[in-house]
């Protein structure tokens, strides 16, 4: 088997566990109702990462905030980093840390949820952004590797992927939040519109 084969086979492992998990199969069922139960309450969700983590944060509100399989009215979802102005000015006036908490506190209220990918569970600016996240009284979903890191301890949900493999773990997570958007979308609008 050459490397191509072997990564291939890698991803496909990882999420075959994924698919025989029960606990994580319902914890992904909880963070798409606690995401149903923001949205429909007139709330907002943030997403927020770093690196290939930030991509998927801006790439899941996207679907939300725009389409995902029809047509619909947009729902209210945002990634925390794409004001680059904002977050080159926080990083460079406090710190690096502040970015997600700093905009959380000027953007979230009670009932909001903030959802938080770290292939370790250990970024201190996303578990910075879960203090502020609790002490407003948002809801938190945290995308993580095998072992959650610290944000298991902080988050409402975890979303764990059996795997402590960057790359695997990342592509685990645009699954879990292609599915989370397709739920959401689908259970918000169950007779989409035809085009």
């Amino acid at each position: 088997m050459n490397r191509i084969q072997q990564a291939i086979q890698e991803s496909i492992d990882v999420k075959q566990q994924i698919l025989n998990d029960s606990v994580l199969l319902s914890s992904l069922e909880k963070a798409v109702d606690i995401c149903i139960s923001t949205l429909k309450n007139n709330s907002k969700i943030l997403f927020c990462g770093n690196g290939g983590s930030a991509a998927d944060a801006q790439h899941l509100a996207a679907e939300l905030s725009g389409r995902f399989y029809f047509d619909r009215p947009p729902l209210n979802a945002e990634a925390l980093h794409v004001n680059t102005s904002f977050l080159t000015a926080v990083a460079n006036d406090y710190s690096y840390d502040e970015i997600f908490s700093r905009m959380i506190r000027a953007q979230g209220h009670e009932g909001d949820t903030v959802v938080g990918l770290s292939t370790s569970g250990n970024s201190l600016n996303v578990l910075r952004a879960f203090d502020v996240a609790k002490e407003l009284k948002m809801n938190i979903i945290a995308f993580t590797g095998k072992s959650g890191g610290k944000m298991k301890e902080k988050a409402d949900i975890l979303l764990n992927v059996p795997s402590g493999d960057t790359p695997r773990i990342q592509e685990s997570h645009i699954l879990l939040g292609h599915l989370l958007c397709e739920l959401i979308e689908s259970r918000m609008f169950p007779n989409p519109i035809k085009q």
